[in-house]
């Protein structure tokens, strides 16, 4: 009686074990897929739109700390300080490329950067123009181009004429954020 009552005892406990890491690793699982869901690439041009212009100042700003030579001093430094307003209105590209370019599927996201260069006795701003151009594949989404026209720094001037700058600071920002998008490491808001 003795052995019985061990077996019993005992798979009961075999039993209580198994609920409880049956429970945890539901709970396990249930927390993944929430952080999964708050970490995905959002399928909306804007909202994706939005955490990108939250985070772009900070990967354009490591991506200029990472280029600057150590010998150049830091006071020579340009620093993105933010970037916003972004418009979603696109222009109409039917005419306006001899060869096309751009796939039908491409979206347009018209956006500002507010930027900073600190020099021995000022600070210089400039507030520069992007047209990104992006467009959604099976993985997420791409960068196609990106034109900037960069502004005077006193304000007196009009900015340049658009520039093709997918391979600037601020296109591989945009490209490395992507990227990080895709790969679930971008936190959504909320």
């Amino acid at each position: 009686m003795g052995k019985n009552l061990r077996r019993i005892s005992h798979g009961w406990i075999k039993l209580w074990v198994l609920g409880v890491l049956t429970a945890a690793s539901w709970w396990t699982i249930q927390r993944l897929a929430v952080s999964i869901e708050r970490s995905s690439c959002p399928a909306d041009l804007e909202t994706l739109t939005d955490l990108l212009l939250e985070d772009l100042p900070s990967y354009a700003n490591r991506l200029i700390q990472r280029a600057r030579k150590p010998d150049r001093t830091p006071y020579l430094s340009t620093y993105v300080i933010v970037a916003g307003r972004p418009e979603f209105k696109p222009l109409t590209l039917n005419g306006r490329q001899y060869k096309p370019v751009l796939p039908d599927t491409s979206k347009q996201v018209f956006f500002t950067t507010l930027e900073r260069q600190y020099n021995r006795n000022h600070v210089v701003e400039a507030q520069n123009y992007h047209w990104l151009f992006l467009t959604q594949t099976q993985d997420g989404w791409r960068l196609v181009l990106i034109y900037t026209q960069f502004g005077s720094p006193s304000g007196e001037k009009p900015p340049t004429p658009p520039q093709e700058t997918s391979s600037g600071i601020i296109g591989q920002a945009i490209r490395l954020w992507l990227r990080d998008c895709r790969a679930g490491a971008i936190r959504s808001q909320g």
